[in-house]
């Protein structure tokens, strides 16, 4: 037994109070620690024999990569089956400008990712298209306890999927890519045991396609760590989707936000939104709801805008020039061609450097990258349907770029900038250079024990239990575009309120009632308010939150517990001892 701990306390990083912390877990905790650590070269067999697993993973986020590592590192028999075929969501999708709020607020696993982060680009051969000192300070360069402890939140697609794949493979986890959820009859429940529990999931199962047949992946924990959280749904878990009220949690940023204009991303200027200007009857532009502005603070079904986050370079020899997509109507942007015509100008104002002469391209000003009001059915909709709003997405933000680089209605000079940006030939070679993920700002939102409110974020409610926690500005793009009754276009549901300090975010969050599901987590989905959700849907945040997800996970599944049920102190000593921060001065 010595031997097994010796070899596994190296090979998990981050463990060495686990040795002892069974000196005073409770019994239920205590019976699972010491096998625990004895099982880690027995994770592929197993695998391959019969789909039996300590704990299945669900997604191919970011979170659900670094869940799925830890598990690893803790020496559980891990599976990660993702609907995708590129791990990293949008990490690896586009978003290489990390949001990262305070970043002394991110550590565990999340934290080592940017460390990687930060040694690849010390390496030469990283800057094929820029000299490094081209670049300035390397990013974000933070140090935090020690002058050696490096990070860098400013990184190419390519880079961050190359990080993910290495890091699954040097822990040795089993993956399955692109095995889709079968949301109507994958999702098999049992009891949990115990009067006054809630089922259990037994097993998933996938839907067989042109990539593989249909599998079925037994587990203990199963942790769902998609943008949409299916599996959490097809569980009979309950969620939100969509804007609350401000009375259903008290809050002040929440629910229908007309007049709210806290960014950039609204009309300064009057603009005319009739197909035939000051013609009313004649309808609308494009891209325009005839739904009445409504009552601030209402709530609804409506979800925040999504768009691709492009990445684009202007290097001459890198650069694929931007193509008129298939489909193309030029009608799509006549709102935007008023817009300039009014005045505005700030066209390139978010095509934010990351290394090597690339842009992470994102949504700024009135009219841009966001697709506003095309995304409300894509929490629950098909695999076809979303299928379909992605491709609408996509010709949509190619259709942009167009019109910008080519449209007479443009003014010359942004024509011509415009014209020297295109697609990175070294990214996303197998999308045609165009990024694989969607940003799904919001989808499915659990009910879980707890909700995480505008009052936790705000700093004005304690956490219970936290196991991390977020920095970032309560952020909410906007949801819709309207006609005032002034007869001009506006936007709705852009927000931006920034809390005092980084708080926490509590265990609570992260698991269902125990009425409804006693085995599964839900790092992505999160128990929160739309407000709240608007700061902890941040991609580090992601990452810290899988982590302890699956630190939670091997807890429960070890010692036979609901996930309802652990020992929070023994959590909390794990987490502690992985550099994750639980609390800030």
């Amino acid at each position: 037994m010595s031997e097994c701990i010796t070899q596994t306390f190296w090979r998990a990083r981050g463990l060495m109070f686990l040795g002892f912390v069974g000196l005073y877990m409770p019994a239920c905790a205590v019976e699972s620690a010491r096998p625990m650590l004895c099982i880690a070269d027995e994770r592929r067999a197993s695998s391959s024999r019969d789909d039996q697993h300590d704990v299945v993973i669900y997604g191919g986020t970011s979170g659900a990569v670094v869940a799925a590592i830890r598990c690893a590192m803790l020496g559980a028999n891990v599976v990660l089956v993702s609907p995708d075929k590129h791990f990293g969501g949008l990490s690896s999708g586009g978003l290489g400008y990390t949001d990262s709020g305070n970043t002394r607020a991110i550590g565990g696993l999340a934290r080592e990712f940017y460390r990687r982060v930060w040694k690849h680009y010390q390496s030469p051969n990283a800057w094929k298209w820029q000299p490094r000192e081209a670049f300035g300070s390397l990013g974000q360069e933070v140090p935090k306890s020690d002058a050696d402890d490096h990070s860098m939140w400013l990184f190419e697609p390519h880079v961050a999927e190359q990080i993910f794949d290495q890091w699954l493979e040097e822990h040795g986890v089993a993956i399955i890519r692109e095995a889709l959820l079968d949301r109507e009859k994958g999702v098999e429940l049992g009891p949990h045991g115990e009067s006054g529990m809630g089922p259990r999931i037994v097993a998933i199962t996938t839907l067989g396609g042109a990539v593989g047949p249909s599998r079925r992946f037994l587990g203990k924990v199963f942790i769902d760590a998609t943008y949409e959280g299916d599996l959490m749904a097809a569980a009979g878990v309950k969620y939100h989707v969509g804007r609350e009220a401000n009375g259903v949690y008290r809050e002040a940023w929440n629910g229908n936000q007309v007049g709210t204009l806290h960014h950039s991303h609204h009309w300064k200027m009057p603009v005319d939104p009739f197909r035939e200007p000051g013609r009313p009857a004649s309808g609308l532009l494009p891209l325009i709801s005839s739904d009445p502005p409504g009552i601030r603070g209402q709530g609804d079904a409506r979800v925040q805008a999504y768009c691709f986050r492009m990445c684009l370079t202007d290097h001459p020899d890198n650069r694929m020039q931007i193509e008129q997509p298939a489909g193309y109507d030029a009608a799509r942007y006549e709102l935007l061609a008023r817009t300039l015509a009014a005045g505005w100008r700030d066209v390139f104002g978010k095509f934010d450097a990351i290394p090597n002469h690339k842009t992470d391209t994102n949504n700024h000003g009135p009219l841009s990258f966001d697709h506003i009001g095309a995304n409300y059915d894509y929490p629950e909709a098909s695999y076809q349907r979303r299928r379909e709003i992605i491709a609408d997405h996509e010709r949509y933000q190619k259709g942009l770029l167009w019109f910008l680089s080519r449209d007479e209605r443009v003014p010359a000079d942004i024509r011509e900038k415009m014209q020297a940006w295109g697609l990175p030939k070294d990214e996303f070679a197998d999308n045609g250079h165009w990024s694989t993920q969607l940003y799904i700002r919001e989808a499915r939102r659990m009910l879980g024990e707890d909700v995480l409110t505008e009052h936790e974020c705000l700093g004005n409610r304690a956490v219970k239990k936290p196991i991390g926690m977020g920095s970032y500005m309560l952020d909410s793009h906007n949801v819709r575009r309207y006609v005032t009754p002034e007869g001009t276009v506006q936007n709705e549901g852009d927000i931006g309120v920034h809390p005092k300090q980084p708080y926490q975010i509590g265990y609570g969050s992260l698991v269902p009632k125990r009425a409804e599901c006693t085995n599964l987590l839900v790092p992505i989905c999160l128990s929160a308010s739309h407000i709240a959700y608007g700061s902890a849907r941040m991609e580090p945040v992601f990452m810290l939150l899988g982590d302890a997800a699956a630190n939670a996970a091997v807890l429960a599944a070890r010692s036979r517990c609901s996930v309802q049920e652990i020992d929070y102190a023994s959590l909390r000593t794990l987490l502690e001892s992985q550099s994750q921060v639980l609390s800030l001065p």
